[in-house]
């Protein structure tokens, strides 16, 4: 599930997506920024990475941060990806509407996989000391 943060900046990538398509650290780019987690805590990025995001029929490029820690997310899509797409985001709907040729177009959100991912993320108890992107290179 990807949260939309009409928020942030950020575009974020978790592990759980960054290991499904198959990526190593190779093919990240620096990015040594530090970012403040939803915690609070300094978070340090392992890089960053530029992939095609397709939506609908619109092919939109992306460049990804990657962190290393969890989240019942698998990205965190922000305002630049809104703009690109030239997208109105509603959180009282839970939709997201924007122009594509000659018609709108709407991606739409589901409330009760929200309560999910809500309750996934209050349950989750932190391992200490793995590296969740490091497992990817064996």
């Amino acid at each position: 599930m990807v949260m939309i943060d009409q928020d942030s900046a950020a575009k974020i990538m978790y592990p759980d997506l960054y290991k499904g398509l198959g990526l190593k650290p190779e093919n990240l780019t620096t990015y040594s920024s530090p970012l403040v987690s939803f915690k609070g805590k300094m978070v340090v990025p392992k890089g960053q990475i530029r992939l095609p995001v397709q939506v609908g029929i619109d092919v939109v490029e992306v460049d990804f941060i990657v962190v290393d820690a969890f989240s019942p997310y698998t990205a965190i899509m922000g305002k630049p990806w809104l703009h690109t797409l030239g997208a109105v985001s509603s959180t009282l709907h839970q939709k997201v509407k924007y122009p594509s040729r000659d018609q709108v177009l709407e991606i739409v959100g589901s409330q009760s996989m929200v309560r999910q991912y809500l309750v996934a993320a209050i349950q989750h108890k932190p391992e200490v000391g793995t590296s969740i992107i490091a497992e990817n290179d064996s």
